[in-house]
């Protein structure tokens, strides 16, 4: 089974045309496909040199990330684009202020078409856009060392102050409206449970309970942003652990998967990356005795996150920081149950019970967080 993103995988002719109208100065290689992505289809293009080059070109040879962005996810892509270039301007200036660090490095370069555009549509309406293939760097798609985790902090925590002072004269652009809105996604689930169009709701009862049981503690962090308490703030808003590209001693290079980046708060990236990062199992594990999260993991991104990011916190924001743990994967199981009674429309799926075998690790991953909210508040009250 498949969702409506899925495609056949594109040929050496098709990479071939499309390599040619972006602005790249080598030969195109080859292509295959790249990474474990939910919802765009990712290539890494591998060039070689063109005939002719001097010498310091070859020292600058580059392969490429191509990606087809999902566009009936992605509904405005010149929004999406004009967001990331943005951000990665930004990132970068304010990087290269930093001694000891490297801005081609450390932020997405975007390689823009002849034209001057951010991304190519081919001719069956495939929205493409390139970046420079990062060499030397690796991620996690499961964190077993606190030293790692707190890379991740570091990462995601620099990536938040960096752009705390982004010029927001012209807003970003809300590339999901309501992405984390838990009143938003409450009301698409009750949507998909009524009209159940395949016949999936008798057989998720349990799960219904669960989400109608803990649903009001989970609408604190929106309800305290609806009534001014904690600031939106610029944020990735889909923090997974492998968005964070590591460098071979393990220590936190660049923030990847840029789609999402817009207004939110803090408690979104906090909570997200630890729903990955201190999971004791893949997020689509079977086996619920497994999943349980691990404070260990916790402490480690919790020192790195605010190490870089805590002084600029309210107190608002960091008392409710803990709770971010449990609404995040509550959400995201949230979504992945919504999908399922959806007919599996939006996440790429492996096997028929792929998104209820997701939602009830989520769900189980929340539980074993909010066991565990007052272990939490006192390690972020002993850190800061």
């Amino acid at each position: 089974m498949s969702n409506s993103n899925s495609k056949s995988i594109p040929n050496d002719a098709f990479f071939s045309d499309l390599f040619s109208k972006f602005n790249i100065a080598a030969t195109y290689f080859s292509a295959e496909p790249y990474g474990s992505g939910h919802i765009n289809d990712t290539y890494l293009v591998k060039t070689k040199p063109t005939l002719g080059q001097n010498h310091q070109n070859y020292q600058n040879h580059f392969d490429y990330i191509f990606q087809r962005i999902n566009h009936k996810i992605f509904k405005n892509i010149p929004g999406l684009m004009d967001n990331i270039v943005r951000v990665t301007d930004h990132l970068r200036k304010k990087i290269s202020l930093l001694p000891g660090h490297d801005a081609n490095k450390e932020t997405l370069t975007v390689i823009l078409t002849k034209q001057g555009e951010s991304f190519y549509i081919d001719s069956d309406g495939g929205h493409w856009r390139v970046y420079i293939f990062l060499a030397d760097t690796h991620s996690y798609d499961q964190v077993k060392d606190p030293k790692v985790a707190y890379q991740g902090g570091i990462a995601f925590g620099r990536f938040q102050k960096l752009l705390a002072d982004i010029d927001l004269t012209r807003p970003l652009y809300e590339t999901i409206k309501d992405f984390h809105n838990i009143d938003a996604r409450w009301v698409l689930f009750q949507t998909a449970l009524k009209a159940d169009v395949k016949n999936r709701a008798t057989e998720v009862q349990k799960e219904i309970i669960y989400l109608e049981q803990y649903y009001p503690l989970m609408r604190e962090i929106l309800l305290a942003g609806q009534a001014g308490k904690i600031p939106l703030r610029v944020t990735h808003n889909d923090t997974k652990f492998n968005n964070v590209l590591l460098n071979s001693k393990d220590q936190a290079q660049c923030v990847i998967d840029l789609d999402t980046v817009m207004p939110g708060y803090v408690h979104y990236d906090f909570g997200d990356c630890l729903r990955t990062a201190a999971n004791s199992a893949p997020e689509d594990e079977v086996d619920l005795s497994k999943v349980f999260f691990n404070l260990e993991l916790f402490k480690g991104f919790t020192e790195g996150f605010l190490s870089e990011v805590g002084q600029t916190l309210s107190p608002v924001e960091i008392e409710l920081l803990p709770l971010a743990t449990v609404l995040l994967p509550y959400t995201i199981g949230l979504r992945f149950l919504t999908d399922y009674l959806n007919g599996d429309q939006y996440f790429k799926i492996h096997r028929p019970l792929h998104n209820l075998d997701r939602a009830r690790c989520q769900f189980a991953l929340a539980q074993s967080a909010l066991s565990q909210l007052d272990h939490m508040k006192k390690f972020i009250q002993e850190t800061l």
